[in-house]
């Protein structure tokens, strides 16, 4: 992720100092201003299609073999639980979709990202917004298998709850 460089506040250059007992980036004017770089809120969910697979997605710029989970970033006043139902609804055209459970809170250090997760149950037919992604494809739940980082830490416990560690 790209660094900030300059002060959104007065413009000057921002330089390597102590703020809150952290090396962060502040203003070289005395207008007090800190970067504080904060771990950006995206929703996440794996989401149960007609309760035997799992919708997965890929983005529009990811490598062929890429896919994960539904994602999107949480909108200003939108709680988690209905920012991921509104990213489904957005990129696959679910509207017949449920939260089954809240499965947790990851870390996805290398983007900077808290990624709140949920378990989802959607029908219906899917209708994938071609502005955001360039691909989806349906796994059958036995045939999941987790990635080693970002939602994938999510994907191998609710594979594990289910009694289905990989």
């Amino acid at each position: 992720m790209p660094l900030m460089n300059y002060c959104p506040q007065c413009a000057s250059p921002l330089v390597k100092g102590e703020a809150s007992g952290r090396e962060r980036l502040i203003c070289s004017k005395p207008c007090g201003y800190i970067y504080y770089d904060n771990p950006l809120p995206v929703v996440g969910a794996i989401v149960e299609y007609d309760n035997d697979t799992v919708v997965l997605t890929q983005n529009i710029g990811w490598p062929a073999e890429w896919f994960g989970i539904v994602t999107g970033f949480l909108e200003r006043g939108e709680a988690p639980a209905e920012a991921i139902l509104r990213e489904i609804e957005e990129e696959l055209g679910l509207t017949d979709a449920r939260i089954v459970e809240f499965l947790g809170i990851y870390p996805f250090f290398q983007r900077n990202e808290i990624i709140f997760t949920y378990h989802v149950r959607a029908t219906g037919t899917i209708r994938m917004d071609e502005t955001e992604l360039q691909a989806i494809k349906l796994v059958p739940v036995n045939e999941l298998k987790p990635w080693p980082f970002g939602t994938g830490p999510a994907v191998k416990e609710w594979l594990a709850k289910r009694g289905m560690v990989r």
